[in-house]
């Protein structure tokens, strides 16, 4: 009965997350950074016209021209899944990009929640679950046509299957991780500091330094993470090289400015509840040594991060959607230890402190 119950909330809580995304579901594409959007649904368009059969030639070539004049900096995968949805349909919706980042972030959360199983209770699991799925900010961003909401699905996963991995080093846990490791650093080339930050915390912890060069399962890990988008990247040379020359070189020097610092945590805390992330911090001070070794390595990740694109950090809010699933794991340990005490009240104490929760 009790796993029963834990599973019909989890789904309820899950059911709940999606019909949020889903509401409003056909309304245009500018409601959250409009101009990431109408990039996607262009870029699917020309897909669909391009694989479509005996379509109209002028609207065809006119998609395809639209099409190509749009920057390719990472893989047009959520695209292209939409641009097959257009054929299965018969016509273009551009909201079916929707529903499926919709599920994506989904995903994302059953995996999230998987992991928070194994180093919390089940009130704990739900609490940091409930974060991922209800957070306004994680709300509207999670069903944007762009790539990012696909790229936290496959974070999580990767972190999943590496923590499995540090409890039981071998090889089945060694290529899930890498390879799921690979496909999120695929998705958008920015997921390498998280992934990576993640990968290198739970191998040092588990092997140590001294043993790590000469593990073989690191090093597949590894190429396995790294390669897809190696070998991607090196045949658009350019244009990589662009974007970090535009974004990472040219406006290193605001990295010695204040300023950026303070812009960068005040966006930070708008988004994300100023309390949230003081509880995320004090958290990860508090957890169990593996997983402490996992949370900061994700944070550390997500610092390094920021100081390689400074100007995103301020000005583009979607920039920080790895950061949800990084505070939702994060306040497990706080809230584990808050519900410890609470259990040890009386009735009347914890049923005032359900009113607060609710009220706040």
């Amino acid at each position: 009965m009790k796993r029963t119950y834990e599973i019909l909330l989890v789904a309820l809580l899950l059911v709940m997350g999606l019909m949020l995304r889903l509401y409003d579901l056909t309304d245009p594409p500018i409601d959250f950074h409009s101009t990431r959007q109408l990039r996607g649904a262009i870029i699917a368009r020309g897909m669909y016209y391009d694989m479509l059969p005996n379509p109209d030639p002028v609207l065809r070539e006119q998609a395809i021209a639209y099409w190509g004049s749009t920057g390719q900096y990472e893989p047009s995968i959520l695209e292209k899944i939409t641009a097959y949805s257009y054929l299965l349909m018969g016509e273009e919706n551009w909201w079916i990009a929707r529903i499926i980042n919709s599920l994506f972030w989904i995903v994302g959360g059953i995996a999230l929640y998987g992991l928070a199983r194994r180093v919390a209770s089940f009130t704990s699991a739900l609490f940091a679950l409930a974060y991922y799925v209800v957070l306004p900010f994680g709300v509207q961003a999670s069903r944007s046509f762009q790539p990012d909401p696909g790229m936290v699905m496959w974070i999580i996963l990767t972190i999943y299957f590496l923590y499995l991995w540090s409890e039981k080093p071998g090889w089945k846990w060694a290529v899930i991780a890498g390879l799921i490791g690979g496909m999120a650093i695929l998705t958008k080339v920015v997921a390498v500091y998280i992934v990576g930050g993640a990968a290198i915390a739970l191998v040092l912890y588990t092997l140590g330094i001294k043993r790590i060069w000469r593990n073989m399962q690191v090093w597949l890990m590894a190429a396995l993470m790294v390669l897809p988008s190696a070998i991607y990247y090196i045949n658009r040379g350019g244009r990589a090289s662009d974007y970090f020359t535009s974004w990472t070189l040219s406006l290193s020097h605001l990295l010695l400015d204040p300023s950026l610092y303070v812009r960068w945590f005040s966006l930070v805390q708008d988004i994300m509840g100023f309390a949230a992330i003081l509880l995320a911090l004090t958290g990860v001070l508090i957890a169990k040594p593996r997983y402490r070794a996992l949370l900061l390595g994700m944070w550390i990740g997500y610092l390094i991060y920021g100081l390689f694109l400074p100007y995103q950090m301020f000005t583009h809010n979607y920039y920080h959607i790895q950061l949800i699933p990084i505070i939702s794991l994060s306040l497990i340990p706080l809230v584990e230890l808050l519900f410890e005490k609470l259990c040890k009240q009386k009735r009347l104490w914890q049923i005032a402190f359900i009113g607060i929760a609710l009220i706040g």
